[in-house]
């Protein structure tokens, strides 16, 4: 019996650290909130049934404990080893990071561990460390909730700590214009067309990547903020209402920018009323004598801001008061567009960037750049040296392909524009995606439309993920697209091979439509 309980015990310990790496991972990606890891549980069951088992397992092996029990009990340890270091492996777009709250949680969870490790031993015996272990081992899937209900405490205390340095910080810079950028969409490209355009009269801090939640805001600036700096854009994230709010409460906007509004994350927001309040949460912060910047061809941003008595100033294709894109032309070197000032005044300008959907967010950039002193015409040269930002309809040449990545993330406005982009190529035209998550309710809706999108601009269409993404197959082949060009794939890698081997005359232009996120 001891010969198996030490084999049990050398086991538990791999499969113990691998499981609680995996699950905290994925808690990270879900925000630290409990509410959110519930609904992925509840969603990813099916691919964690080794756990839920080897609780049934394991407890079953503390009531009544035996040599077949103990055999299974085995068997289950090494098939959690081998799953889970398979999942360990896998490529990942956003990795584990190793911060100082999941250091508190991780000592949190091995303690808590620990006391039930040798209470269990106590009270139950070494007959029955066997299940023990593997109870233990499995249960790993739930402790982080625990470990981060018993750590509210601690995690406020260093977020108010954090958060009242940053503001210290921020107060120490008299002068600082601050500028808040959010939206469903477009809003971190607004962010760093806005970094390069006033780069031409200020010094310039922006939030990094997609630093957009409250504590990245914080860290950027405690870590970054300088005395020199004239201009802080600060990009705000936001999947449930009040987030937009207590980002607001850190720095204080002076002045606004709303990219958009869109069907985004209605699994946590539920309905478009919440989603529109929360984007205008930023207008509401706003002090007397700010500016807000809208994108006046959003229906929805139209809808809300009539309500708003800010110093306002609409930046669209049509025609109005703001600041008015027209002549847009576009070509696979980039666009050229001319913009209208509220004034009157004239400007042409030229950028790499492709598609006429870029064109509005640098319609954004310019209003906020000229109204805060730059001329016009001082913008032409920024605006020829905005770069794409990383994955979001960035241009990668390799020989006879070309790769238009728009992997970051995408949404249903955005995925139909990157599929018109795409028809504007004259060559072999290719759509991989696994289309949209995060929608709710209306997921499979928005996937056929883009199906029925994507059927009127590629030649073929690759799917990664048979089972969720039938929406878009039945859209492109309800819109008479050849079924046997459309192709569901397991994974990426698969569709990519797909994708390289099709034959035929002209030159293949990829459109990679979204990746992902690990946690699906």
């Amino acid at each position: 019996m001891e010969i198996r309980i030490l084999a049990v015990a050398v086991l538990a310990i791999p499969a113990f650290f691998l499981i609680m790496r995996y699950h905290m991972h994925m808690f990270q990606l879900n925000g630290y909130k409990n509410g959110e890891h519930l609904h992925w549980l509840k969603k990813n069951i099916g691919q964690q049934w080794l756990l839920p088992f080897g609780m049934l397992l394991g407890a079953a092996g503390m009531i009544l404990p035996c040599m077949a029990v103990d055999a299974a009990v085995i068997v289950t340890l090494v098939l959690m080893i081998l799953v889970y270091r398979a999942r360990k492996r896998m490529h990942t777009k956003k990795k584990l990071v190793y911060t100082a709250r999941v250091k508190r949680m991780l000592a949190t969870i091995l303690i808590a561990t620990a006391l039930i490790l040798a209470l269990g031993g106590v009270l139950l015996g070494i007959r029955c460390m066997a299940g023990l272990f593997l109870f233990l081992v499995s249960i790993q899937f739930l402790m982080n909730l625990a470990a981060n209900i018993i750590n509210r405490p601690i995690e406020s205390s260093v977020s108010r700590f954090y958060i009242n340095d940053a503001k210290k910080k921020l107060a120490g810079v008299p002068g600082l214009q601050i500028i808040g950028v959010t939206g469903s969409y477009g809003k971190t490209s607004v962010k760093f067309y806005l970094q390069t355009l006033l780069q031409e009269k200020y010094n310039v801090l922006v939030t990094p990547e997609s630093y957009n939640t409250p504590m990245g805001v914080v860290k950027t600036i405690r870590e970054s903020l300088r005395p020199m700096h004239e201009v802080f854009v600060c990009e705000m994230g936001a999947r449930h209402v009040g987030d937009i709010r207590e980002i607001c409460d850190i720095v204080h906007p002076r002045h606004g920018v709303i990219t958009s509004i869109g069907p985004q994350h209605l699994e946590t927001f539920f309905n478009m009323e919440n989603i529109k309040n929360t984007k205008f949460e930023l207008a509401d912060a706003l002090p007397d004598g700010g500016m807000l910047f809208l994108n006046g061809d959003n229906s929805y941003i139209q809808e809300k801001a009539v309500s708003y008595p800010h110093k306002t100033f609409y930046y669209s294709e049509r025609e109005g008061d703001g600041y008015c894109a027209k002549d847009i032309a576009v070509s696979q070197l980039g666009t050229a567009f001319t913009v209208v000032s509220p004034d009157g005044e004239t400007q042409q300008f030229q950028m790499k960037l492709i598609g006429a959907h870029n064109v509005i967010n640098v319609v954004g950039a310019i209003a906020v750049a000229n109204r805060l002193g730059i001329a016009l015409k001082d913008l032409r040269v920024p605006v020829r040296r905005i770069q794409p930002v990383p994955h979001r309809m960035e241009i990668r040449e390799h020989g006879a392909v070309t790769v238009i990545d728009d992997a970051y993330n995408s949404n249903p406005v955005g995925s139909k524009a990157a599929v018109e982009t795409l028809a504007l190529f004259d060559g072999i035209r290719i759509l991989i995606t696994p289309g949209m998550v995060e929608l709710g309710e209306k997921e499979a809706e928005y996937n056929y439309k883009f199906g029925t999108y994507a059927a009127a601009c590629c030649d073929y269409i690759f799917l990664v993920g048979k089972k969720h993404t039938e929406p878009i197959r039945d859209g492109a082949v309800s819109s008479g697209f050849p079924a046997d060009r459309c192709v569901a794939c397991d994974k990426l890698e698969e569709a990519m091979a797909h994708a390289y081997a099709v034959k035929g005359q002209g030159h293949k232009y990829l459109l990679l439509e979204n990746d992902l996120p690990d946690n699906y």
